[in-house]
C-alpha cells in the first residue's frame, strides 16, 4: 500500500513567509564554513564521522549527519526551541513512524513525496526547484527535505489505517460546530483548562499523559489533574475558566469545542511549547447572536525572570498601574523595546497559546499565564479589543466534520506514538 500526499499532515511550516526563508537563508550564507554554520545554529562540530550513528531506534540509526541536516530544515522553519535537541526527537519520531508504517505495508509514494514538496515550495512563494536551489547552496539537501516529508506521509498512511473510522463525526455534532461557531443562538461555554509545558527531551512523556487526561470524563479528576501537571494560573483552582462565548475562540478549536458534550475532554492541543486539554463543564445559550471577529489588538509585556516570584511580584505592579493598553506605554517608557509588543491581528495569525489566553479576557482585562517560548520571561497579556466580523461567510459542514475528524485522529495518533515510543529500544550515542 503506497501512502499519497493526501495523507500528509500539516508540518510547522506556516510561518515560513518568503521574507523569512530569504532572511534565513542569508544569515545561513554568512556562516561559510561548517564550525560557523555549527555555532549559528549552536550545534558543536562532532568529532564522531558524520555517517556514524547518534541513536539507534530499534536497530535503525540516526546518523550525526541526520540530525546536523534536520536541524539546518528548522532553522528555516522558525522551529522554537533548540534546533539540534527537536532534530533529534524529530528523527527519532521519524523511525517509529517509518517502522510502524513498514509493519503496515504502508510506503511513501514518489508522486505523494513530489506533491509534498510543490505544497512546502508553494507556502513560500516559491518554485520547487528554486526553494530546493536556494536550500542546496546553504548545505541542506533535498534528501533531507525528502525525508521530513516521507515520514509525514507515511504516518498519515498509519493513522487514516488504524483509526479513520473511529474518527467519523455525527451529523449532530456538525450541526452543533455550525451553530456555535457561526454565533447562532450567542452561545456560551464553561471550561477547564490543563496547560502542560513541553519540551523535546519530555514530549514523550507529555504527550502520554495528555492522551490519558483526555480519556477522563470525571469534573473532580479533570480538576485534580490540574492542580497537579497544568502550569496555567488557573490550576489552583481545578482549571475553571469564567463562562465565555464560544466565538472568542481560536477558530480551528470552536468545532472541537463544539462537539463536546458535558464531562469530555477535548484531544490533545499542541501549544508552541505546550499541550492543552479543555473539559466541557457547561453551555448554555445567551438569547442574541454573538459577533465573529476579524481583528483582535493585543499587547504583551515581558519580564525577565519567568514565573519567579520576583517576575510575579512586577506584574502584580504593572496590572495595578494600567486601565488600559496605552498605559503599558507608560509602564515601558526608558525600557528596551522589546519588552513592549502590540499588534492587531487577524485571528488566525495569532499564536494558538496567546489565542486560547486573549479568548478568556475582555477589553482591558490582563492575563499573566503566559512566558516566553524559552521560559525566561513572564508575558503580561493585554486585550486591548476586538474588531467584529462583517458579511460573514457560512460555515462549510465539511470544513467543520474535516476539522473534527483531524482533532480526533491527531489524539489517537499522539497516544499511538507515545506507545510506540515506550516499546521502542532507543540507545542514545
Amino acid at each position: 500500500m503506497t501512502a499519497n500526499a493526501a495523507d500528509l499532515q500539516e508540518v510547522p511550516i506556516q510561518m515560513m513567509s518568503r521574507t523569512m526563508i530569504r532572511s534565513a537563508l542569508s544569515a545561513l550564507a554568512k556562516a561559510s564554513s561548517v564550525c560557523a554554520i555549527a555555532g549559528l545554529l549552536n550545534m558543536p562540530v562532532h568529532a564522531q564521522n558524520a555517517f556514524s550513528p547518534a541513536v539507534i531506534v530499534n536497530d535503525s540509526a540516526v546518523t550525526y549527519f541526520e540530525i546536523e541536516q534536520r536541524a539546518r530544515l528548522l532553522v528555516i522553519m522558525s522551529a522554537p526551541g533548540d534546533p539540534l535537541e527537536l532534530a533529534r526527537e524529530q528523527l527519532i519520531e521519524d523511525r517509529l513512524k517509518l517502522q510502524a508504517a513498514r509493519q503496515a505495508g504502508i510506503a511513501p509514494s514518489e508522486e505523494g513525496i513530489v506533491s509534498g514538496l510543490e505544497s512546502f515550495a508553494k507556502r513560500v512563494n516559491m518554485k520547487p526547484e528554486d526553494m530546493l536551489k536556494a536550500l542546496a547552496a546553504e548545505g541542506i539537501s533535498e534528501e533531507a527535505l525528502r525525508d521530513f516529508i516521507s515520514s509525514q506521509i507515511a504516518w498519515g498512511g498509519v493513522v487514516q489505517t488504524r483509526f479513520g473510522a473511529n474518527a467519523q463525526v455525527s451529523e449532530e455534532e456538525i450541526d452543533r460546530a455550525i451553530a456555535q461557531s457561526s454565533g447562532q443562538g450567542g452561545v456560551r461555554v464553561l471550561l477547564s483548562e490543563i496547560i502542560i509545558p513541553v519540551t523535546p527531551q519530555t514530549k514523550a512523556q507529555v504527550d502520554s499523559l495528555a492522551a490519558q487526561i483526555s480519556e477522563l470524563s470525571s469534573f473532580s479528576e479533570f480538576e485534580s489533574a490540574a492542580r497537579i501537571y497544568s502550569a496555567s494560573g488557573t490550576k489552583e483552582n481545578g482549571g475553571h475558566v469564567d463562562w465565555m462565548n464560544v466565538t472568542n475562540l481560536p477558530a480551528p478549536l470552536r468545532p472541537v469545542i463544539s462537539g463536546l458534550r458535558k464531562g469530555e475532554v477535548t484531544p490533545p492541543l499542541q501549544l508552541p511549547n505546550a499541550i492543552a486539554l479543555f473539559q466541557l463543564r457547561g453551555i448554555a445559550e445567551t438569547g442574541r447572536s454573538t459577533p465573529r471577529y476579524s481583528a483582535i489588538d493585543y499587547a504583551k509585556f515581558y519580564i525577565p525572570g519567568g514565573r519567579s516570584e520576583e517576575a510575579l511580584k512586577e506584574a502584580t505592579r504593572v496590572r495595578s498601574e494600567v486601565d488600559k493598553c496605552d498605559d503599558l506605554y507608560g509602564v515601558g517608557h526608558g525600557l528596551p523595546a522589546e519588552r513592549l509588543f502590540r499588534e492587531t491581528q487577524k485571528p488566525n495569525e495569532i499564536p494558538r497559546d496567546v489565542a486560547i489566553e486573549l479568548a478568556k479576557l475582555d477589553d482591558n482585562e490582563i492575563s499573566t499565564n503566559l512566558t516566553s517560548t524559552d521560559g525566561q520571561n513572564l508575558i503580561v497579556l493585554m486585550l486591548c479589543g476586538r474588531t467584529a466580523e462583517i458579511n460573514d461567510a457560512e460555515l462549510s459542514r465539511e470544513d467543520v466534520a474535516q476539522s473534527l475528524r483531524n482533532l480526533r485522529l491527531e489524539s489517537y495518533a499522539n497516544s499511538y506514538l507515545s506507545q510506540l515510543r515506550a516499546q521502542a529500544r532507543i540507545i542514545e550515542k
